[in-house]
């Protein structure tokens, strides 16, 4: 069972790194593979109560790859730890199948206290982008995509794309007519919309708006103006009246 998982992620690596060129590549150089491999042992011991022997693999995990996994977490087949340094995972986290997790990742607890659950669950078929951190212990869902830098602090549908600090979704993705590509690049796959340039595109729309409007009641303004007798002469401006008449020009 424990080679045909090892195969598996293997193949998963392949599938969604095109870098990757050959499965001894993979097993020779592929931080991520090699942080499961550990954590894989390290998380045999922990179940059986080798709580210390299970926490210095760990320990030795994260010392060769720069990944650390809690040997208390749980994680899927065919997860996929691209780049890898800086991920932390958290004891009491769940990784589901085919999870897909870029260098800085954090899932990290909000809690002290001992026992509960205080990490999060990633659902099948989840990205999460390089740098975010999902904290707490809620679910996200099956098929959600997290954006790069994102902080997420609270459940997450299923197939919602999160953004932002805060995280809040810009978009939810249906059900796909068409099998979706294994490679997904950081979660993007031109479907997640940057929120600044949203708000300037509301913001420019308002101001067309409202330069159409200006123009409206200007055309209505010109409509009712009285007409101007040719024979009166121009009449000289208001404020320059007022200013003769305050230097004393006007005679009696």
């Amino acid at each position: 069972m424990l080679l045909k998982n090892l195969r598996e992620e293997i193949d998963a690596t392949l599938a969604r790194d095109p870098a990757a060129r050959s499965r001894l590549e993979v097993v020779l150089c592929y931080p991520g593979f090699h942080a499961l491999v550990w954590h894989r042992l390290a998380h045999w011991l922990w179940r059986r109560g080798w709580l210390l022997a299970g926490r210095f693999v760990s320990h030795l995990g994260r010392v060769l790859t720069g990944i650390e996994i809690h040997p208390g977490a749980r994680v899927g087949r065919r997860v996929f730890i691209d780049h890898g340094m800086g991920v932390v995972v958290g004891e009491t986290a769940e990784v589901g199948d085919d999870v897909t997790l870029y260098q800085g990742v954090t899932l990290g607890g909000t809690s002290l206290t001992r026992g509960a659950k205080r990490h999060p669950t990633i659902g099948n078929g989840v990205i999460v982008s390089s740098g975010a951190q999902v904290l707490g212990p809620f679910r996200v869902g099956d098929g959600a995509r997290i954006g790069a830098q994102a902080v997420v602090l609270s459940e997450v549908p299923d197939g919602a794309t999160m953004v932002g600090i805060p995280a809040r979704p810009v978009a939810r993705r249906s059900a796909p007519t068409q099998p979706e590509p294994a490679f997904q690049p950081y979660a993007v796959c031109g479907d997640i919309p940057d929120p600044v340039a949203r708000a300037l595109n509301g913001l420019l729309d308002e101001v067309t708006k409202l330069r159409a409007r200006m123009a409206e009641f200007e055309q209505e303004s010109e409509r009712h103006r009285p007409a101007r007798d040719p024979a009166a002469g121009e009449q000289p401006p208001l404020r320059l009246v007022a200013a003769s008449v305050g230097n004393g020009t006007d005679e009696d």
